[in-house]
């Protein structure tokens, strides 16, 4: 519990003024963005899965709000808040029937490539985005390169504040020191602390997070009506669908990292119920943050307590002690959000990948680029888009080999790898690994075709070892049976061996049990030439005496 508490001191500091600030980018008053913070931490403690993922407003949904907001407020802050908070409804209720409807197998097409570009990914933005604010100034742009130029441009033009780079300077070097040399104090919270007051009693002229507004969460859905539900709907599906994609990746990659089995349906409906609870009580719309996480992470936090005691920091200090944030240095929190955010990187994982298996690579570093530069819903739909198009590309052209005796070695190998191996003369061993579907039924006859074609010796049996071929559709049914006929007008037997249950009653299905009847099917490879050297009266001495396979 003690890692809990330190995290959440540390994490208070950073919820404070991103839940304000994101408040105002959405055109709504920055008591919501505290509000959207108590109930998001609180409700997600009770129902998220995650123990380490920190929920509160994003930079992500900021723009979504403001656009479908502030027009529908006509400048009226108690009908934007109003808004809002229906807004996070809607988004919720969308986002629970996807959980049930398990929507959430989605996550499953994120590869270990794909998580690797999506953490670097998020990291390079986190850091850019930070750099200005260590030099005490801001600057704004749509991408990743818009910010990193204005960071350049306005850093060249003497935009920094000398104050605030000597402290963030000074925040981030101590944090990097302690880390290497004393990794038990809480560097983060000490930082801060000391960041303070050197800004207090030096009279430091420099950007600091401000004291905070009064009042605690409430219900705010006045003067709403039904004709507000139809036009805030698009919006709250886009919020929806960008939260779960956002929160879903990073909640998932979490888990993988920490061992744990990801819960993605549970993720979505604990998203979505998170929600309802943030709009029922006066927030606006919230995911997973991709910034605060880590820190909370790097600070110690172990349980949901984290967010727990950190919303009831929140919610104290709002009551109690306001002014405390008055003189926290936003530069020493920017040093806090860039050591956080470089944990998650890993660039030499991406690196390996390179040496080992370079199609993986090429999808880290798409993912990479994709986050980096569109954000992630982008990002990450186009690395899933092309990990598909990896995985259709294998099924379509799988691996094929001819298979024969070696020497020596039990069983049956690829003549391929093995060209000391030899055939059984008059038999050709195939194996396709695979399922049998539309795209790949004409490969599977052409390879066969062309083994027969190839053979040094007239072919009499075909044998399929089939323990690879999990799934035979209509399509590749259909060409089975045509395969099956042109083999038959040259006095070539195909039969199939190690063919699955499963796969054998599709055959059936599809009207095939008179053509591919029982004698067709063996259970073992074994059983299938054996049946062939007793049918064709072939005897083990003499295939072994013959030369080695071409």
């Amino acid at each position: 519990m003690g890692h809990d508490v330190v995290a959440a001191a540390v994490l208070t500091t950073l919820l404070i003024p991103a839940g304000m600030g994101y408040a105002e980018a959405s055109g709504l008053p920055a008591i919501t963005g505290l509000h959207a913070t108590v109930v998001g931490l609180l409700a997600y403690a009770i129902v998220g899965p995650s123990k380490t993922l920190i929920l509160g407003p994003d930079s992500t949904l900021a723009p979504i709000i403001a656009l479908a907001v502030v027009p529908l407020a006509a400048g009226d802050p108690h009908r934007a808040t109003a808004l809002a908070g229906l807004l996070a409804l809607l988004s919720g209720a969308l986002l629970v029937a996807g959980g049930l409807l398990r929507l959430g197998l989605v996550m499953d097409l994120l590869s270990k490539p794909i998580r690797l570009g999506y953490l670097n990914g998020v990291a390079l933005t986190i850091i850019v985005s930070q750099l200005p604010k260590l030099f005490g100034f801001s600057t704004h742009g749509d991408s990743l390169f818009d910010r990193a130029r204005g960071f350049t441009t306005d850093l060249v033009d003497g935009s920094a504040e000398p104050a605030a780079a000597v402290i963030g300077l000074t925040a981030l070097v101590a944090i990097l020191l302690a880390r290497r040399y004393a990794p038990r104090i809480p560097i983060f919270l000490v930082t801060m602390a000391a960041a303070t007051m050197a800004a207090t009693w030096l009279h430091l002229r420099l950007p600091v997070v401000g004291s905070l507004p009064g009042g605690l969460p409430a219900p705010a859905l006045g003067s709403l009506g039904w004709g507000d539900v139809a036009a805030l709907l698009p919006a709250a599906a886009a919020i929806a669908i960008v939260t779960f994609t956002d929160t879903g990746v990073l909640a998932h990659t979490l888990a993988v990292v920490d061992g744990e089995q990801p819960h993605d349906n549970r993720e979505m409906a604990a998203l979505g119920v998170t929600n309802l609870a943030v709009g029922a009580l006066g927030g606006f719309p919230v995911a997973g943050s991709s910034s605060r996480t880590p820190v909370a992470r790097e600070s110690g936090a172990r349980t949901r307590l984290t967010g727990v005691f950190a919303a009831f920091a929140v919610a104290a200090l709002v009551m109690v002690a306001p002014g405390a944030t008055r003189h926290l240095p936003s530069a020493a929190l920017a040093a806090v959000v860039i050591i956080a955010a470089s944990s998650l990187a890993d660039p030499v994982a991406i690196a390996r990948l390179r040496r080992v298996r370079p199609t993986e690579f090429t999808l880290a570093l798409v993912t990479f680029v994709g986050v980096a530069a569109f954000g992630v819903l982008r990002g990450v739909a186009v690395a899933v888009g092309l990990s598909l198009m990896e995985f259709v590309s294998h099924a379509v052209r799988p691996y094929m080999a001819e298979l024969g005796r070696v020497q020596g070695r039990k069983g049956y190998h690829d003549l391929e790898r093995h060209p000391e191996g030899r055939r059984i003369p008059g038999l050709v061993i195939a194996r396709f690994d695979a399922p049998l579907f539309f795209a790949n039924a004409s490969v599977f006859a052409a390879f066969i075709r062309r083994l027969v074609h190839e053979a040094p010796q007239p072919v009499r049996w075909v044998v399929l070892a089939a323990e690879p071929v999990t799934d035979v559709d209509a399509t590749a049914a259909e060409v089975l049976v045509a395969l099956d006929e042109e083999l038959a007008l040259r006095g070539v037997r195909f039969v199939f061996a190690e063919l699955k249950g499963p796969v054998k009653d599709g055959l059936r299905r599809y009207g095939l049990a008179s053509r591919f009847d029982e004698e067709r099917f063996y259970p073992t490879l074994g059983t299938a030439v054996s049946a062939y050297l007793d049918a064709s009266g072939t005897h083990w001495v003499d295939w072994t005496a013959q030369g080695k396979a071409r």
